[in-house]
């Protein structure tokens, strides 16, 4: 058994669901009032969708059924920061060392693919390019005095020379591939003076040309595109929230083609609900994580 990195409180379950982004219809996949799992994203075949969970990866089929753990060898515990390769064939995780890490489903047998920037320095996934060459992660540095930044940086997939492309104060965040490889979304507190004021931006991949999508008083954070392209949903924390909390009162929300925005599901959670990419690939559903706490 690793140890978790967060635990659910008493009487709270995690549960997972599909909901229909047409028609907003929910259906629970699995439920557990033991494991804490987080960050759902599906396989490229669309049968199976991926969760960690105490410090694991798991496997768990679209239609429901038990969590079947993936081998991933000899590395640290993972968290919630894991994407897969667009052939499905391997997985990137994010592990409690700070480092990334590729794990070949065939063989299980992990490989670092994070250059060592010292012992101050994180990496979280969160994208990964459409041809599968290059890996979007977030940089977090803390200096001696405990400040934290957090930037965008890409780094190529078979390993390489990491490329940053955010240098700046205002927390970063999420940083995921469009389906065309033409831009990379994210979140970020670059246009508020407001601490915590998060709103979703897009660039293209070398950091120039940053776009701001989302104008509104509420905190949003994980912006994931559509494989068809035509839609992001995201996260949307209620004002003032700083960072992107755990056991909150949040809403998943749409950004349609013609830039309207309206809400998809509401529900208690907010860290673990949708880290990562967790659209369908046939763009009609997404999955995410409630944490209701049941008296």
């Amino acid at each position: 058994m690793r140890s978790p990195s967060r635990a659910l409180r008493p009487g709270q379950h995690a549960e997972l669901y599909i909901v229909d982004v047409d028609t907003g219809e929910r259906t629970l996949v699995h439920e557990s009032p033991t494991v804490l799992f987080e960050a759902p994203n599906w396989t490229p075949d669309g049968m199976h969708l991926l969760v960690n969970g105490d410090g694991w990866l798991y496997r768990i089929p679209v239609e429901g059924g038990d969590l079947a753990e993936v081998p991933l060898g000899e590395i640290p515990p993972i968290n919630n920061d894991h994407v897969l390769s667009p052939d499905g064939e391997t997985v990137y995780v994010s592990a409690n060392d700070g480092h990334l890490y590729a794990i070949p489903f065939a063989t299980g047998l992990p490989r670092r693919v994070s250059n060592d920037h010292g012992t101050d320095f994180r990496h979280y996934l969160h994208g990964v390019s459409p041809d599968g060459s290059t890996l979007a992660y977030i940089g977090m540095l803390v200096a001696e005095d405990g400040a934290v930044t957090t930037n965008v940086f890409t780094l190529p997939a078979a390993g390489g020379e990491d490329t940053q492309l955010t240098d700046d104060p205002f927390p970063n965040d999420g940083s995921e591939y469009s389906p065309d490889g033409q831009w990379i979304y994210f979140n970020s507190e670059r246009a508020s003076a407001t601490p915590g004021h998060a709103q979703l931006f897009r660039m293209a991949p070398d950091g120039t040309g940053v776009e701001q999508l989302s104008h509104d008083e509420r905190v949003n954070w994980f912006p994931h595109v559509s494989p068809d392209g035509r839609r992001i949903v995201y996260v949307s924390f209620p004002p003032g929230t700083i960072g992107h909390p755990a056991d909150h009162d949040v809403i998943i929300r749409v950004i349609e083609p013609d830039g309207a925005v309206r809400d998809l599901a509401s529900l208690f959670g907010g860290q673990g609900t949708m880290n990562v990419a967790s659209w369908a690939p046939d763009s009609t559903r997404v999955a995410f994580v409630a944490y209701p706490v049941r008296s």
